[in-house]
Order: structure tokens, then sequence, then C-alpha cells
């Protein structure tokens, strides 16, 4: 199989669409040889925060000379990008090896009257030979959507649960309230595995706490009131943390911007005491790795003249976290906003949280089948702000925008995790 084949492949599978279930999946695996249950697995559900989280764990297993393999989907800049060894992507001779394997055996089940499998459990399941036949020392998993019938569920024994922050997205497949969303997502904790939450809100605590007692597994939250932040500029932030279960970390420094990634660092702390018997991971490797984390597109500095943002805010709990970041830093500062969405994201409630804090917007459409032409967007942000433009893409739009600004605005670039690709191109 040539990449080029195995492109066209994996594209071909989109018109699956999106399966909830592990049918497919299991079946698909067990036709496999069920790589899966030969790893040790650190899996996470969570509305915001997943991606970060494990970023923040890859980057300590890298200092500690461990092997972690990370399947992150979607992608940002290239396909190979979903399947990673510490910082290093699939390359194209593995992609194709391991994507003919699995088309062979699809094509198997569909001669057998089976369904064939969707993109994303193709991608899975994927994952789980590569990073079988590579022997890593740990795999950071995170769901696609939801959790409870996502396809990375079919995990039987991870050694770590983790439950990240929690808020409104893919309502139309998880539910409408936040007891119906954290249910979905609690929906990966499995018998006796430790679970490891974001202090969310009380309503989806109390879900998570009850699906831990049912499967009778040791639940650790973030101590929220142990955090006390040191320092924070746009070079990057620093805290302190009692952990839990009282270990006191003196002062972590992390690259990541917004006080939200203080918090999911310390998700990232929890998970690593929870792990600790599997590996010798030594304070010092802890602090560099966190140090030295990187995670692109998360309020991701671009330009420091004028400053240019690129956030991967795409749901009202991002948007939120962003507006806090902007206010916090950018009292006095001429604000201007570049927003794309997907149709299917709750862009009202995004405007809503961002607005009053930009001059104006200018609304795109981003490079995706998916996504809300730039025109709707700006239609529904017209109550909110008193200059909207609408543009076509937004590589010219940026361009315009530059010339325009002046030397101490603040360029925002958001709505989209798509965006990173597009800025890249």
């Amino acid at each position: 199989m040539t990449y080029e084949e195995a492109m066209n492949f994996i594209q071909n599978t989109n018109k699956f669409g999106t399966v909830l279930g592990l049918d497919h999946i299991r079946e698909l695996l067990e036709r496999l040889g069920n790589p899966q249950d030969s790893l040790k697995i650190v899996h996470i559900a969570g509305t915001n925060g997943k991606g970060s989280i494990l970023a923040f764990l890859a980057s300590v297993f890298r200092e500690s000379g461990y092997r972690a393999g990370r399947y992150v989907s979607p992608a940002s800049f290239s396909y190979e990008e979903r399947f990673r060894i510490n910082e290093e992507n699939i390359s194209r001779k593995d992609l194709c090896h391991y994507m003919e394997k699995v088309k062979k055996t699809a094509e198997e089940m569909v001669r057998d009257g089976k369904d064939h499998p969707t993109m994303f459990e193709i991608e899975t399941a994927l994952s789980f030979l590569y990073f079988r036949d590579q022997k890593v020392d740990a795999v950071l998993l995170e769901t696609g959507m939801g959790g409870r019938l996502d396809a990375t569920n079919i995990v039987s024994r991870p050694i770590c649960t983790v439950i990240a922050s929690i808020g409104f997205d893919h309502m139309q497949y998880l539910g409408n309230t936040i007891e119906e969303i954290a249910g979905e997502k609690a929906g990966i904790i499995k018998e006796g595995c430790p679970v490891v939450s974001y202090d969310n809100r009380k309503e989806a605590n109390e879900v998570i706490k009850a699906a831990a007692a049912g499967k009778h597994c040791p639940l650790t939250f973030v101590n929220s009131q142990g955090i006390r932040v040191i320092s924070q500029s746009l070079k990057g932030q620093s805290f302190s943390y009692r952990s839990s279960r009282g270990r006191w970390y003196e002062k972590i420094e992390i690259p990541l911007l917004g006080t939200h990634q203080i918090y999911n660092a310390a998700a990232a702390l929890e998970v690593l005491e929870v792990i600790k018997n599997y590996y010798c991971i030594s304070e010092f490797q802890t602090e560099e790795g966190f140090r030295n984390t990187r995670w692109r597109g998360r309020l991701e500095l671009l330009s420091k003249h004028p400053l240019i943002f690129c956030d991967g805010a795409h749901n009202p709990d991002g948007a939120r976290c962003l507006a806090e970041f902007l206010r916090n830093n950018f009292t006095n500062r001429r604000i201007i906003y570049i927003m794309g969405v997907l149709a299917d994201k709750d862009y009202r409630v995004m405007l809503r949280e961002t607005a009053g804090i930009a001059e104006c917007i200018y609304t795109v459409a981003p490079d995706s089948p998916r996504a809300l032409p730039g025109s709707e967007l700006g239609e529904a942000a017209e109550p909110y702000y008193d200059k909207v433009y609408v543009r076509d893409r937004l590589a010219p739009c940026l361009r315009e925008v530059k010339k325009e600004a002046g030397e101490d605005d603040v360029i925002v670039i958001f709505g989209t995790l798509s965006f990173q690709n597009e800025l890249q191109g």
C-alpha cells in the first residue's frame, strides 16, 4: 500500500460516519489479536484539557527516558501526527504497513456480514498495533468524543483513568445537562482501576464519585484549594501545589498560558502519583518535563509585534477560559478577534462568552467540510459587536488585519483547532 492509497482509504471511510458503541471496534481488535491488552494505558476523557494533561505527561515521560505513545485525534499539522511516540510522528512506511493490515481485516469483516469500521475505529486499532509493536512504555489515550460509547473505551484495564474538565459540547450525542455529559465521560471508569479527576462543578463531581464507587475505584480529585499561583506572564507561569495525597510541589513552571493550564498541570501531577509504582520518575525529571511541555495552538503566541495568539477554544468552556486570559492580561490594549467555527459548535454561546473584550471581530470559514460560513457567524456576532467584518478565509484575513493593526494591538485567532493547519500552510 502506498501513502496515497492509505490516505484514499482512510478518507473514504468518512462515509461510514460516527457510530457510537463498541461492537465494531471489539470485532476488529479481536481479529487483530487484541493488541490493546498488552499495553499500559492512561485513558482520558473530558470536554476540555485532555490534550494538555497528556502533553504534560508525555513530556515527563520523555524527560525520564521512557517512550510514551500518544494517540491524538484530530491532528493539526499532518495525518501522521495522530500516532506519536514521544515527539516523533509515525513514519509513512509504518503508517502504510499498519493501514494495510487494518484495511484487510475490515474487508474480512464486511465479507463475513459485519459492518465496516468507521474512520475513528480504524485509527484507534492502528494506534494499538503500532504502539504494541514499538514496545512503548506507556500509551496516553484520548477519547474522541464522550467516553462510554467511544471506540477507545475498548480498553479494559488502564493503569489510570482520567476525567478532565467537563462542559457543554457534542450535546446531540452526550446529553443536555452537565450530569448527563459527566455520566458519558465517566463511562471510561473500569472496575478497580484508579481514577483522577479535574475538580469540576459539584454536579459533575457527584456523578464521577458515584461511578467510581460503583466500580470500586480509588478516586482522586485535583486539590483546587492547594494551588497557589506564583507568577504569570506571556513567557509562561509557575505555581505551587499540595496534592490530594499531601505531597508538596514547591514550584512547577509551565510554558502553557492561561490559568486553566495550571489546573490541567495539577491533574497531571496527580496522575503521576497514581502511576508511580509502574515508573521511576524523579522530582527533577517531573519539573523538567513540565517546564519543557509543548502543545501547539493552545494560547500559542505567534508574533510579538503585534501580539498574535492562536487558541483552540472551540466550545463555551474554552471560550470562557480564553476570555479570562484576555481580561487578566490586556485590559488596556486594543483587541481584534478572528473567529471561525464548525457548524455543529455552540458558537452563539462562544460569542457571548468572549464579548465585551475585543473592539471588532472578523468572521471566517475554517477550511473544513463542517465549517460554518463566515457570513452566518458574522450575523450571529452582530448583537455582541459594533464592528463585524466577514471574510472568506483565515490566511488573507490575517494578512489584512496585521496591516491594519498597530504594534500594541492584540490579535486573537480562535474557534477551531483546524486553524493551526491553515496557519502552518
